[in-house]
């Protein structure tokens, strides 16, 4: 059963796109609560905290200082409370490397960021409205990077 809204977490330790991935959000019409952080670090610290509720999905800067995207991936995979939450990493590179890598370590999707706001809004609204179990399933590195 659907959350009546959709939690969402983001950790980017740029300010412009966390306010251009914010601002993406708010046109997508879904009902949702949006936190953002400022690097990995702060991201676990929050979600390891059993008082804060859990997101549904999480979307992952790859680059980020102090703690990496693929470090929190790795980290939230290999915790029993915390594998089952929905990972989109969210980067600038298209490194076959770091898409590997990522796909190894259990994210759902890859997305490369797009510089277009309207792509933007785009590819956060197919985010939201996948069948995840449906994705969690079948994955398979056809269906992993997710391009417009």
């Amino acid at each position: 059963m659907r959350p009546t809204s959709l939690h969402i977490m983001l950790a980017d330790d740029d300010e412009d796109d966390r306010l251009f991935f914010r601002e993406a959000f708010e046109e997508v019409k879904i009902n949702y609560q949006f936190s953002t952080f400022n690097d990995g670090e702060q991201l676990m610290d929050h979600i390891n905290d059993p008082d804060n509720p859990l997101p549904d999905i999480i979307f992952l800067d790859l680059n980020m200082p102090r703690k990496s995207g693929l470090e929190c991936l790795r980290e939230i995979r290999g915790d029993e409370r915390l594998k089952k939450i929905s990972v989109a990493i969210y980067s600038t590179s298209s490194s076959e490397q770091d898409i590997e890598d990522t796909f190894v370590s259990g994210a759902n999707v890859y997305i490369k960021k797009p510089n277009d706001f309207n792509m933007l809004k785009k590819i956060l609204s197919d985010v939201v409205h996948i069948n995840w179990q449906y994705i969690t399933d079948g994955l398979n590195k056809d269906s992993f990077i997710l391009s417009l």
